[in-house]
């Protein structure tokens, strides 16, 4: 997820980090900024206050009972069939926002891609800057595993983001917020309702609130904003190459994770 998204870049005074949003409660009752409203619309990271009512609409992701579970009324795969090209391959869950890129509202010289968004009748630009080595992060990994981006922003936005991004069509799905969990204050990807073998998926998000369901199945990385210095997504891939051999991944992931 999108762990801190581009909503942070806006205004400091105006909008907390993401880390300081989620589960937290507002003790004021001033009311809250129009700025905040429309990222809030938009983008992953803000998350309804638990005292807020969930709007009922298309966007709106699953809802779970207090234990954690989901009604068996309300399950259905998320993905559709494996393709003949991905048969025996491990599906990977890539997030999108601070994990591949990173967005915002406040123009930036340097972006890659300039995506107009509308919102509430307005249109926005949203300059959006590629994480180190991503191009060839996602190029391997499309040909090593049945990839799938799963972030909890909405469709408007991160759609466009990925036409542009994945010049060689790694991803086989796109998921958006509608296709997440809301539990407890954070948009989870539940990995249990893709429709594949658990011990064949492996999601790479920045944001453990996005995998509570499953941190056995993650590989974490570190949020990313603007260092065009950084090499982790290419400091990666020996490791998805080893991994794409093997039957099932926990053993092999507990080892990284103990081993980092």
């Amino acid at each position: 997820m999108d762990g801190q998204s581009i909503i942070t870049q806006v205004s400091k005074e105006e909008v907390t980090t993401p880390l300081q949003e989620k589960g937290a409660h507002n003790s004021s009752p001033a009311k809250k900024p129009r700025n905040r409203s429309i990222f809030h619309s938009l983008f992953c990271c803000l998350c309804h206050d638990e005292s807020e009512s969930i709007p009922v609409n298309n966007n709106a992701p699953l809802l779970v009972e207090e234990n954690g579970t989901v009604p068996k009324a309300s399950i259905k795969h998320l993905l559709p069939e494996v393709k003949t090209q991905d048969t025996g391959k491990m599906c990977v869950v890539i997030d999108l926002d601070e994990t591949l890129v990173h967005s915002s509202f406040k123009p930036v010289n340097n972006a890659d891609f300039i995506i107009p968004v509308e919102i509430d009748g307005t249109v926005h630009q949203v300059y959006v800057l590629k994480r180190p080595h991503v191009d060839e992060f996602l190029k391997r990994m499309g040909e090593l595993f049945e990839c799938v981006l799963f972030t909890a922003s909405l469709a408007k936005y991160a759609d466009p983001v990925a036409d542009l991004l994945d010049k060689w069509g790694a991803f086989r799905a796109r998921l958006f917020r509608e296709s997440c969990v809301f539990h407890r204050g954070n948009y989870v990807k539940d990995l249990s309702r893709l429709g594949r073998d658990l011990n064949k998926i492996i999601i790479i998000d920045n944001s453990p609130a996005s995998y509570i369901f499953h941190p056995d199945n993650a590989v974490p990385v570190a949020s990313w904003f603007d260092d065009m210095t950084d090499t982790e997504l290419l400091d990666l891939l020996p490791f998805f190459e080893r991994l794409r051999k093997v039957d099932n991944v926990y053993t092999v992931l507990k080892q990284h994770r103990s081993g980092s």
